[in-house]
């Protein structure tokens, strides 16, 4: 099973687009993005921390499963890679937080970058 493991702070926080000002809904619109791509992962677990946790749902919908941190986002995220990997999968996640990835690193995840991501949200990959 491929897994893609967004860290939804990170993908938001990488484009200066005014997301600070309400990230509810920066969370919304890249959780839209996630459920209209076409991407070759069996799963896609997005992750929601502080305030972009009121612009979507926990649970899943449209292929994506929302995940809302109850405290850090990055704690969360090495929950559900510890997770996948103890079920087998191949986990794929994107951010570019290197204290985050190097936690990572025991669970051989492959790592996109935000931007790449975003451009393949935007049919450019």
């Amino acid at each position: 099973m491929k897994v893609l493991v967004v860290d939804g702070a990170n993908v938001v926080g990488s484009v200066p687009d005014g997301w600070w000002r309400d990230r509810a809904g920066a969370a919304a619109r890249l959780h839209a993005s996630l459920q209209s791509a076409d991407l070759p992962f069996d799963s896609v677990v997005l992750v929601l921390e502080g305030k972009a946790r009121g612009g979507v749902r926990e649970g899943e919908a449209a292929g994506v499963t929302t995940v809302h941190a109850p405290g850090s986002g990055d704690d969360e995220i090495v929950a559900r890679c510890r997770a996948h990997a103890e079920g087998g999968a191949v986990i794929t996640v994107v951010s570019a937080d290197r204290a985050l990835l190097t936690r990572l690193d025991t669970f051989g995840v492959m790592v996109l970058g935000p931007r790449a991501l975003r451009a393949e949200l935007a049919g450019d990959g």
